[in-house]
């Protein structure tokens, strides 16, 4: 019995009736881990295929974006000698129409030839009706898109004529058919009382008035020329009135009228610019253009729209010009920009009709493509030697230049020349604007509107936005994680962070459409209550919380242990009805009644109802969930033996909480801020419905803002797609995807770093 009680009991499976080689275990086994690897690839191929995903945005976000970075490109075809140019006269002016099929040529001799613009053959001639014996001598053209032309004569008179192109469709076949009209008659006008001839000239009409000036010498005659029409009778009265302006010391060079007819620039001298106020009859000021005294101005022009004034100098430098309010209030002409086209005179400025941009060319047959916001030179290339005279089509695709004898075609392809680093993220000076500022403003109701397409102001709201709401979700729902995990008794635990989860359900466009149209004008209507409400919470609970520390043990035995945050249900609710109840009283004892007008008249600081307090509380409401979730996993998943451990060794709750288990939990901590940073800066509804989208730059709280994503939402269905605008959006896509990746990225380097440096504990 001893020997069989001294040997140790052992039970083979087959002893005890089990068989784990069984056929059906062995299946069992396999099923199994089929299942395991089966999992294992679809995690990896779901998590690759996320991966893909998100690199196939970002490639195709720049595949849309990168073509507005690239330069203009030009393609010179075959010179062509029409046998109707032999005979024809000096050039004066040449252009191109619409449809860049019709080309028109003005000569000396008043005769006006319409052209075929591929093959240059010859279409329709028409002889201006010129006085006898005159001849033309100087034009001049309305501002750009108007082909309204004012032509100087040889006896001192003025013929004004508009090119027009007429398309009609006979035999369903395309066809278009070339006139010369005459607005303000056949007649020509008398601009110079002596008859001499008019060496310069400019034109404009402005509802109806017309304005022209014209030059002798350094003597300078304006007439303007009013239609009115009589609604009764229909009887039209014509009123003509000289404008005495003071003469020019020195010999003109160019006239420039703008086209609302306040400013009448003169260029006269070597580099001098006289600049009259047509409204007041007087001298606005003299400029100098140039501060080098060998160089001087060989041509000026006007930008679309009739701002901006362009003049070019001897040695191939270009400058833009407008006039500016300084802090008086008196206007005086500006430098905005400069271009460089080579190193010769400029001959020629011609400006796009559609956009702020422009081509010229130099006596050595150098053509530059430019655009003025965007500050872009996007193209300089020789096209011929010794050039004549050029023209640019409406669309700016095509372009003519006549040298030689010869008429050179040239091919323009220079989509999106409105985008530059400046103008992205610069301060540009705009048309007038005073100074340099950030401005989005993609449309306008005229063609003739510079383009704003700065990504600045859109940025500066999206972290605008997301700051306010991460200063009041940020606190709210880490202390909120804190106190649920470590503190709160995990019957109430399992109660309170279901119902807070659940708020991430609630959809942004409700929470937006909310915040919009009750939040605002209940923000706005209890402002004191708002404010008084955010001071006087924090400062009940703390009351609350001393209060409950000084009452009897027996009584606060009474409650459980973790249930003490139940307390503060009453509290919160009584020290926000007794605020908001006290906000009119407070308006009317603190802010004479009206808390919105003190803010903006006493301290300056103006007020939108659709403001970044708005976004703060409906955005940060919505944030909320997501940093409490993450937040409160991490602090619930600190092993429970480092709490016990640094209890057991003396170490007060508190301490431990601070010591230990959020420095444990700190990198899922800040995991869950960085999401709920990424979630702020990517949120769309409740930003497009509660800022006003306003697009500009001002963190004062009580002001609207713009963000990226919102701006994407609101314009994307207007814009016309491929273009400058429709690619700028997609920039904005593509800035929101980036920076998401490097917040994403940085947040995983310092988890990992709080990770390691905290996993000894």
């Amino acid at each position: 019995m001893n020997d069989l009680a001294s040997e140790p009991m052992t039970a083979s499976p087959n002893s005890l009736g089990l068989d784990f080689n069984t056929p059906a275990l062995q299946r069992k086994r396999r099923m199994r881990a089929f299942k395991d690897r089966l999992a294992r690839w679809c995690v990896s191929i779901g998590g690759l295929a996320v991966l893909g995903a998100i690199t196939l945005i970002f490639f195709y976000l720049a595949y849309v974006v990168l073509p507005m970075f690239q330069g203009a490109d030009l393609e010179k075809r075959d010179a062509i000698q029409p046998a109707w140019l032999a005979d024809a006269g000096k050039p004066l002016l040449m252009a191109l129409e619409e449809q860049n099929q019709v080309g028109m040529r003005l000569a000396s001799d008043g005769k006006i030839q319409f052209f075929d613009a591929k093959s240059m053959e010859a279409l329709t001639t028409i002889d201006l009706p010129l006085p006898a014996g005159s001849e033309v001598v100087s034009v001049g053209q309305d501002q750009p898109g108007s082909h309204r032309v004012a032509l100087g004569l040889s006896n001192g008179q003025a013929l004004v004529f508009e090119h027009t192109y007429r398309i009609t469709y006979p035999d369903d076949v395309k066809t278009i058919t070339p006139s010369i009209v005459y607005p303000f008659g056949e007649a020509p006008l008398t601009i110079d009382p002596q008859g001499r001839p008019l060496e310069h000239m400019g034109i404009s009409v402005n509802s109806g008035t017309l304005l022209i000036a014209g030059s002798v010498g350094s003597e300078l005659q304006v007439l303007s020329l009013s239609r009115e029409e009589n609604m009764m009778t229909g009887e039209v009265e014509v009123s003509e009135e000289r404008l005495a302006l003071p003469q020019i010391a020195e010999p003109i060079k160019e006239l420039i009228i703008e086209p609302r007819q306040h400013w009448l620039f003169v260029i006269n001298g070597r580099a001098t610019a006289d600049v009259f106020d047509l409204r007041a009859k007087a001298l606005n000021g003299r400029y100098k253009l140039l501060n080098d005294g060998t160089r001087e101005v060989t041509h000026a022009t006007s930008l679309l729209g009739g701002i901006s004034l362009l003049t070019g100098d001897s040695t191939g430098g270009i400058r833009q010009w407008f006039m500016v309010r300084d802090e008086d209030g008196k206007s005086e002409l500006k430098q905005v920009r400069e271009f460089q086209l080579a190193d010769s005179p400029v001959s020629q400025i011609i400006s796009e009709e559609r956009r702020k941009g422009f081509i010229a060319l130099d006596e050595k047959g150098n053509l530059g493509i430019f655009h003025s916001t965007a500050h872009r030179t996007l193209l300089v290339e020789p096209v011929a030697e010794g050039h004549n005279i050029a023209a640019l089509s409406p669309r700016a695709n095509r372009a003519l230049v006549e040298a030689n004898g010869k008429i050179e075609r040239i091919l323009i392809d220079n989509p999106h020349p409105e985008i530059s680093w400046s103008s992205l993220w610069g301060k540009v000076w705009y048309e007038n604007y005073d100074k340099p500022e950030y401005v989005w403003q993609s449309t306008s109701a005229s063609t003739d509107a510079e383009p704003k397409l700065s990504l600045a102001p859109l940025a500066f709201g999206t972290l605008k936005a997301a700051f306010y709401a991460m200063l009041l979700a940020a606190p709210l729902a880490i202390a909120a994680a804190i106190y649920t995990a470590y503190f709160m008794a995990p019957a109430m635990r399992g109660k309170v962070k279901p119902v807070i989860e659940l708020m991430e359900a609630l959809p942004t466009v409700i929470l937006g459409f909310f915040a919009g149209l009750f939040l605002a004008p209940y923000v706005e209507g209890h402002l004191p209550g708002i404010f008084s409400l955010l001071i006087f919470t924090p400062i009940g609970i703390l009351l609350a919380g001393f209060l409950w520390s000084r009452l009897p043990e027996a009584v606060r035995l009474r409650v459980p242990d973790g249930w003490e945050a139940a307390l503060l249900i009453p509290v919160i609710m009584l020290v926000g009805s007794f605020s908001l109840s006290m906000s009119g009283h407070l308006e009317n004892w603190l802010f004479d009644g009206n808390m919105r007008a003190w803010l903006t008249n006493d301290l300056g600081i103006p007020f939108d109802q659709r403001n970044a307090l708005v976004v703060g509380l409906a955005m940060g409401f919505a944030v909320i969930p997501n940093i409490y979730s993450i937040a409160e996993d991490a602090v619930f998943s600190v092993p429970k033996s480092l709490t016990f451990g640094s209890l057991a060794l003396g170490a007060t709750p508190w301490q431990t909480l601070t010591r230990v288990v959020i420095l444990t939990a700190s990198p899922g901590i800040f995991s869950a801020l960085m999401i709920g940073m990424g979630r702020a800066v990517g949120e769309t509804m409740i930003v497009l419905m509660a800022t006003g989208n306003t697009p500009i730059m001002d963190m004062n709280i009580f002001q609207g803002l713009r963000t990226l994503a919102a701006n994407v939402a609101v314009e994307m269905p207007e814009s016309e797609v491929g273009g400058t605008h429709y690619r700028v959006l997609f920039l904005s896509a593509l800035v929101l995807l980036t920076f998401t990746f490097f917040m994403n990225t940085l947040a995983e380097l310092v988890r990992q770093r709080l990770r390691v440096k905290y996993a000894s504990l």
